[in-house]
């Protein structure tokens, strides 16, 4: 099955649109990153973690911690 090419963007460079989007209807950087948090599993000190380690889409969910 083909994926979505998409899908094995860089993280940090999605996570970078979104809070771009967030800011532009008055939302802040941490908002975006309490929802990522919220949907994954993942506490902050690991989503910044996950981001250095310049992980795509695909491996950022997959080692989800839930």
């Amino acid at each position: 099955m083909k994926k979505a090419s998409n899908f094995y963007d860089e993280l940090r460079e999605r996570l970078s649109l979104y809070v771009a989007k967030a800011e532009k209807k008055g939302r802040k950087k941490s908002e975006v990153d309490a929802v990522i948090c919220w949907l994954t599993g993942y506490n902050q000190r690991e989503l910044e973690g996950q981001l250095k380690k310049q992980k795509d889409f695909e491996t950022f969910f997959k080692e989800a911690p839930s």
